[in-house]
């Protein structure tokens, strides 16, 4: 190799050794870069805060309660204090908890049926007084002056029945019927055969048109508290007296209602027979319920409708600040025992009540607990896996670069051993010149 050529080779070995070193140099930078990149997200592991489980005895809390008589009364309050002669005592307070066998109650819902407009038999029963003197006839219910018809009278099929009436004969001839009118509606019954008498619990009936009318099943619902609307448990079932008792006891069940769901409600009901006990249970509705229900095609509900009936309930009354109440501990520092004033005017008489002691927990905010820990541990849970995933490819990244890294030391180390062949070579051109120059 001649004198230019070695020095050509030289530079060009040396241009590459610079190039695979500043290569190097770039590299080292990456994997320093990338370093950095993971002692960040290692520094946020060990930054991140572990959600802990909820313990179970954070909601739970020791309660105590006696018994008096049928009635559960369990303690909300104890206040120490010190009454006028010096002694330890306890203002308290404690809610007094019984069963209502007689409350409102939800009921399985049911699939009511828009009939529409549809027509009413009423219904009224009174005691009919038949008076004959001479050729005269008189018919009395109470105040009210029953009249014989006096002109054809035309009514319905339904009407007729209740009547026992043919309609084959339509009109009805006069005659056959009684009237009488309450101011508002007229009522009709058949007209007796006997003479003088009082013919008690008399049917009259009358008939109400286009009345918006609900059924379950086959039974038309009820507006509560009406008198007169027909009804199978009305019909069937009650003398007089019973149907009076019952009105009245309606009258009740819509204050109850109206008093929970508002006063400005109107209710219907049906009455359900138990036939194992052979009452009948009333079943209420609400006609905000009704209305604002959608029906199909056929008048069926397309969901269910809410109903309630008589049940039992829990009901809870609040006792406050009762004062110079006596507590007497056990050996473990728990209540036992509570004498409670019976006279306010003096406090020597007192009543004593065993004291039970009861861990509740509130389960409800426990489980909201454990929702919100089971939330913040699938958050911590994601996070952990997203740094995970971004620091396993900064090591494989490290990887590629340290393969690299290698590859250039072992080309690096090539370019060492051929630069030093080079340079013997030129070394030795070198001498032989100067040999031949000085001869």
């Amino acid at each position: 190799m001649g004198m230019a050529a070695s020095q050509a080779r030289f530079l060009n070995l040396t241009a590459r050794k610079n190039n695979v070193e500043f290569e190097g140099q770039q590299i080292n930078q990456q994997r320093t870069t990338l370093s950095n990149e993971s002692a960040n997200y290692y520094s946020d592991l060990l930054g991140m805060t572990v959600p802990t489980p909820p313990s179970v005895d954070d909601y739970t809390k020791i309660t105590y309660s006696f018994s008096d008589g049928a009635l559960t009364n369990t303690l909300t309050s104890l206040i120490p204090t010190t009454n006028a002669q010096g002694q330890h005592v306890y203002t308290i307070s404690y809610n007094k908890s019984y069963t209502d066998d007689f409350a409102i109650v939800s009921a399985a819902s049911s699939v009511v049926t828009n009939a529409g407009t549809l027509n009413h038999i009423l219904k009224n029963m009174g005691d009919m007084v038949v008076n004959t003197s001479g050729s005269t006839t008189t018919y009395n219910m109470g105040s009210l002056a029953i009249t014989e018809t006096t002109a054809a009278t035309s009514i319905s099929q339904e009407l007729a029945q209740k009547l026992g009436i043919d309609l084959t004969i339509n009109p009805v001839p006069a005659g056959q019927l009684l009237q009488y009118t309450d101011g508002t509606k007229t009522y009709y019954t058949k007209k007796p055969t006997a003479g003088d008498g009082t013919y008690q619990n008399t049917t009259f009936f009358a008939e109400e048109t286009n009345i918006q009318s609900y059924k379950v099943g086959i039974k038309q619902l009820r507006k509560l508290g009406e008198a007169d609307t027909c009804d199978e448990y009305l019909d069937n079932t009650l003398t007089t007296k019973d149907l009076s008792d019952l009105l009245e006891q309606e009258q009740a069940y819509l204050a109850q209602l109206q008093s929970a769901y508002g006063a400005s409600t109107t209710w219907f009901v049906r009455y359900v027979q138990n036939t194992s006990t052979n009452t009948w249970n009333p079943v209420f509705y609400n006609e905000q319920d009704l209305t604002g229900a959608t029906y199909d095609d056929t008048g069926y509900s397309q969901n269910t409708i809410n109903c309630y009936t008589i049940g039992s309930k829990t009901r809870t009354d609040e006792i406050k600040n009762v004062k110079n109440c006596v507590l007497e501990k056990d050996s473990t520092g728990r209540f036992i025992s509570i004498s409670i004033p019976i006279d306010p005017s003096d406090p020597s008489k007192t009543e004593t009540y065993e004291l039970s002691t009861h861990t509740i927990t509130d389960q409800d905010k426990y489980d909201d607990a454990m929702n919100d820990y089971e939330f913040k541990k699938a958050q911590y849970d994601k996070s952990i896996q997203n740094i995970n995933a971004k620091i396993e490819i900064i090591q494989q990244q490290d990887k590629n670069l340290e393969l690299r890294l290698k590859q250039l030391d072992t080309e690096e180390q090539a370019l060492n051993n051929e630069l030093e062949a080079v340079k013997k070579v030129i070394q030795t051109n070198v001498q032989t010149s100067f040999k031949t120059f000085q001869g």
